[in-house]
């Protein structure tokens, strides 16, 4: 399933959290008029043909439910419209937990809206604090209820490595998140960005970011955690973009860094097996979907199988389903 984003800035956040830019990013943007949005959905639909029906219109960004009331309307009507004439599965949109009440979830189920992601962040009090989020857990927990019981598909967004958090307060996270049965998550590394409280705090010495390594590999055991639970993780990292790049002062970014978190997960799932059995010569057999993942970006896993004394070839076999593999060690070598 896909989305057609239509990105509001960040007129709806009341806040200037830490770790964001937005302003700075959308100085000189717009909000979009009704008009770009029906046409941005007329277009997208002419593109998808059959797949319209598996295509949600999207509004990121800012926080959607705490944009101007009449504003926010004249954006859901041509959205609603759009539904209604080629036929998307519906709409999405993000938002502050202390943003949603009864009424404006009454209003987004009239104009079609099928799921609501929170931009949560943290889960510790401290850490929200800390980056002036501007709510709390109990916050979150009482907007995730509310979505619940309207019927939509819950959405969570979770940060790490944020001013304040570490990686335990981060799995602390994604465990009171998962309490809230969520349908869909999206975690995001912090990345420090130019211009905003965290880019001074860290030229100051006061904040360390994660390093890529830390960030991938606790996303690694994220990924696991929320998917085990059966919630499907549709995002990691931010998306690879100029802007981005361009911004970027400190932190893990990387244009494939779920790939990088996704790979990782496999060495953890292959290493016990390998220590179980000692060092030698083997080979494994992988779903041929997994194979560049099980390989690693530059053949990451092999090397580091290798510095560990395990000399593994990676087999594509077409009957394995994709995360499973079957590992035998090669004698006489």
């Amino acid at each position: 399933m896909g989305n057609v984003a239509i990105f509001v800035p960040h007129v709806g956040c009341p806040q200037q959290c830490s770790f964001c830019d937005q302003r700075a990013i959308t100085g000189g943007a717009q909000v979009p008029t009704p008009q770009q949005v029906w046409d941005t959905a007329q277009a997208a639909a002419a593109h998808l043909g059959d797949r319209v029906g598996e295509t949600e219109i999207a509004f990121f960004g800012g926080s959607f439910t705490a944009i101007p009331r009449e504003q926010m309307l004249s954006l859901l009507a041509p959205a609603k419209a759009a539904v209604e004439r080629w036929g998307f599965r519906g709409l999405r949109c993000s938002t502050r937990p202390d943003a949603v009440d009864g009424e404006v979830l009454s209003l987004l189920k009239a104009h079609h809206m099928v799921a609501v992601e929170l931009g949560a962040q943290s889960m510790d009090e401290e850490v929200l604090r800390r980056n002036r989020r501007g709510h709390t857990p109990a916050d979150t927990a009482q907007a995730a209820g509310r979505i619940k019981a309207a019927g939509l598909e819950l959405g969570v967004q979770m940060m790490t490595g944020l001013y304040g958090s570490t990686p335990e307060k981060d799995e602390e996270t994604a465990r009171a998140l998962l309490a809230l049965q969520p349908d869909t998550a999206r975690v995001y590394p912090t990345v420090v960005l130019a211009g905003t409280e965290l880019a001074t705090l860290y030229e100051a010495e006061v904040y360390r970011p994660q390093t890529l390594e830390e960030a991938v590999a606790l996303c690694a055991r994220l990924l696991s955690l929320f998917e085990t639970a059966g919630v499907r993780v549709i995002r990691m990292g931010l998306h690879a973009e100029e802007d981005v790049e361009r911004r970027r002062v400190a932190g893990p970014y990387h244009p494939a860094f779920r790939e990088l978190a996704e790979s990782r997960r496999f060495l953890e799932k292959l290493l016990p097996q390998l220590e179980a059995a000692g060092p030698g010569v083997y080979r494994a057999a992988v779903s041929p979907r997994d194979l560049s993942l099980v390989v690693g970006q530059k053949k990451a896993n092999v090397l580091a199988l290798q510095r560990r004394g395990f000399l593994v070839r990676f087999v594509p076999e077409e009957s394995w389903a994709r995360g499973t593999f079957a590992l035998w060690k090669v004698e006489n070598q």
